[in-house]
């Protein structure tokens, strides 16, 4: 009773925040930056809140089983350095870009250095052909003063492109040194993300060889397939506890976005969150003898899981039986869940676009082989997603 009147004040409390928030990020006046403080200072006290609730399901299911916690805890540790290793993947990409186009300023830098100096040898060739003191043989001849006039003024115009090459092949050889400096600089600091990416996957290889060694462990302590199913099994009521909590809890969330399609209007053309073969399809009867209330879909760990419309983050936390879950909001009483994550890269109140990604795919929850558990529900009520998405 107790979480139920949480779960109630926190509904009533979106109630009231929503509409904030939806002006909040509407509102074009000059009191906007205010409203957006305020409403972002009550989606973080909701939060606080729904992780509270998410940790006293925790505590339920923990007292249940001693293997679910202990599988929990693994598999939380091993998320948190898969995200790290992701992150750093990201890094070592922007530094690589930024070495690339470094490398790319030097080569066009270095062209352009030898063509100044090219052009410089000429004049300097040129000038060395004239001889030597020849402004002084001009002037003592005298013989024809407009034609002396003309030849010292054109002596005056060559030293002066003489030095404006040699100041500009200056300049040209600082930038160069300065280029060069810069990508040393790239160079040591991509070798040193480089380096701890090796360190963090490493530990991410351990970690996974830790986990796949508890799970085989589980499963020769629980051998009867009863015993695994009720320590490790679905929790089917506590999604559709969860389910039934967050439903229209994001009020803010308008059923069309600018001038996208809603929702509803997508349907036969949303994408997959992955490409992978469905190996488990909605309806199938599984070894508890429930039938699915989603799609499992083969694919290789670490795959990117991409969120199949526009609409809010409502859930991201670790359940029994779906491991790492994520669940988008999209509004108008749809949500889309995520299951069986190696890591979630979204949290609770992030907005997200169809194609963002919002995790990567593992084993998580007790799945002895890597895929990703989909399921797609209307108003609560899971619905076979193969009708919705192409």
């Amino acid at each position: 009773m107790r979480i139920a009147r949480q779960v109630l004040a926190i509904v009533v409390c979106f109630a009231v925040v929503a509409p904030v928030l939806a002006r909040a990020q509407e509102s074009a006046d000059t009191s906007a930056p205010k409203q957006e403080q305020d409403a972002q200072k009550k989606l973080n006290t909701i939060r606080s809140e729904i992780e509270t609730l998410a940790a006293q399901q925790r505590a339920v299911t923990d007292r249940r089983s001693d293997a679910a916690r202990t599988l929990r805890e693994k598999e939380l540790a091993l998320a948190a350095i898969a995200k790290d290793v992701r992150a750093l993947d990201e890094k070592l990409a922007a530094q690589q870009s930024r070495l690339d186009e470094l490398e790319k300023r030097r080569t066009v830098r270095e062209a352009r250095l030898a063509a100044q100096r090219e052009t410089l040898a000429n004049l300097l060739r040129s000038a060395y052909a004239m001889g030597r003191d020849e402004e002084l043989k001009l002037l003592l001849q005298q013989d024809d003063a407009a034609a002396t006039a003309r030849v010292l003024a054109y002596h005056r115009y060559f030293q002066r492109a003489q030095i404006e090459l040699i100041d500009t092949l200056l300049d040209s050889l600082k930038q160069l040194v300065e280029l060069r400096e810069s990508i040393r600089t790239a160079t040591a600091q991509l070798q040193a993300t480089r380096d701890a990416r090796n360190t963090d996957a490493a530990r991410l290889e351990t970690q996974r060889g830790e986990r796949a060694a508890l799970v085989g462990s589980i499963d020769a302590h629980l051998k009867d397939s009863r015993a695994r199913i009720d320590a490790l099994g679905k929790d089917e009521a506590a999604v559709t506890q969860i389910v039934g909590r967050l439903r229209n809890v994001f009020a803010d969330i308008p059923e069309r976005i600018a001038n996208q399609e809603s929702f509803t209007a997508l349907r036969g053309r949303l994408a997959w969150p992955l490409p992978g073969k469905i190996v488990t399809a909605f309806g199938a009867v599984d070894e508890s003898g429930r039938s699915s209330s989603g799609v499992l879909l083969a694919t290789p760990t670490g795959t990117p899981v991409h969120a199949i419309s526009h609409g809010r983050v409502a859930f991201a936390d670790w359940l029994r039986g779906y491991g790492l879950m994520l669940i988008v909001d999209h509004g108008d009483g749809y949500l889309s869940l995520y299951g069986c994550n190696e890591t979630l890269l979204k949290d609770v109140g992030d907005w997200v676009n169809a194609g963002d990604t919002i995790a990567t795919s593992g084993a998580s929850g007790g799945q002895k082989v890597p895929g990703l558990y989909f399921e797609l529900r209307a108003k609560g009520r899971a619905i076979d997603p193969r009708g919705w998405l192409h």
